[in-house]
């Protein structure tokens, strides 16, 4: 069985030096993250990945603190311009979703299907899509799906070829990772045009990931290795089809980041905060999804200057890991 390879970097996947499969739960908890990515400490290091000092002295603030978590993820939600449309009955006569796998995932983890994202799967809706706390995991999930299945430039002639191969491609954690399709996930890479793009729309689409980054690795958006990242490029197709604008697509990739990394995008709202002065919502979303801020080695960077300055705080939950 191939090993998956889940957010390692290009260096490392220019070698076909493909680890198991790491489902990184990444928190703010800076000791537990260094356990849990330990296996890639090395090679992040190599590119200006640097831990927390162990030996920093911190002392934990609750100034707005409850103010500063509903501000990254916001009790309303945030909405995208796009609806769902017939996605979802799309993904199941293709087979990218087995829908009893799906419905399942979701009532072994305690979080069963809501009547609406049932229909939302069966039936489609017209309804506008809002990420909120409460239904940022089916999200995930559902936009994983998209962004595999949908045919794209970026899965044909991208980073997902050019360092993992048409053989390769297979083994990273957004594709090998996919366990809720019929059969082998790599029968629906780049499969079917779900979802309609000009060449414009493609091109922006193209544009816009390359700039997103994500902080459970130093990859971007256009580098969907992960489930986040292909997650994300789903979302991002979704809203250029709808005449999205590149101001509209970096805004909701803000929020919809910060939904499925509540504790990172907590620590990045605490940094603007204290050093800028700038609440998360005026926070140019453009800057913030750099890689200067976003990726692994950004937040990192971000987080040492917290803990430098005694202004770490505990966020009020944690984000999930790179699989289903």
């Amino acid at each position: 069985m191939p090993f998956i390879n889940c957010c390692a970097t290009k260096e490392a996947k220019v070698k076909n030096k493909l680890f198991p499969i790491l489902l990184v739960s990444v928190v703010a908890n800076t000791v537990l993250a260094a356990v849990l990515l330990a296996p890639k400490l090395s090679i992040w290091r190599a590119n200006g990945f640097k831990s927390v000092s162990k030996s920093t002295t911190t002392q934990v603030s609750t100034a707005n603190k409850d103010n500063v978590f509903d501000e990254v993820n916001p009790v309303s939600g945030f909405k995208i311009n796009a609806s769902y449309g017939q996605l979802g009955p799309k993904m199941i006569a293709m087979g990218v979703i087995d829908p009893d796998k799906f419905k399942n995932t979701y009532e072994k983890s305690n979080q069963p299907l809501t009547p609406e994202q049932e229909l939302i799967l069966s039936k489609g809706s017209d309804e506008t899509i809002s990420i909120t706390r409460e239904n940022s995991y089916f999200l995930l999930n559902y936009f994983w799906a998209v962004g595999l299945a949908n045919k794209s430039k970026i899965l044909d002639e991208g980073e997902m070829i050019k360092y993992g191969g048409k053989e390769g491609a297979g083994n990273f954690a957004s594709t090998g990772g996919w366990s809720l399709s019929k059969g082998n996930a790599m029968n629906y890479y780049s499969k079917s045009t779900l979802i309609p793009l000009t060449k414009e729309q493609e091109a922006l689409v193209e544009q816009v990931a390359s700039n997103i980054y994500r902080p459970c690795c130093n990859n971007s958006t256009a580098f969907p290795d992960c489930n986040h990242g292909m997650a994300l490029l789903g979302v991002l197709q979704l809203m250029a089809s709808n005449g999205a604008t590149e101001k509209e697509m970096y805004e909701a990739a803000k929020y919809v980041n910060a939904f499925w990394f509540p504790g990172n995008y907590y620590d990045l709202a605490l940094y603007f905060q204290n050093k800028e002065g700038k609440s998360f919502k005026d926070i140019d979303a453009k800057t913030l999804l750099s890689k200067d801020y976003s990726s692994a080695s950004g937040w990192q960077s971000a987080k040492q200057w917290l803990a430098d300055k005694g202004l770490i705080q505990q966020p009020p939950k944690q984000g999930g890991g790179c699989g289903v």
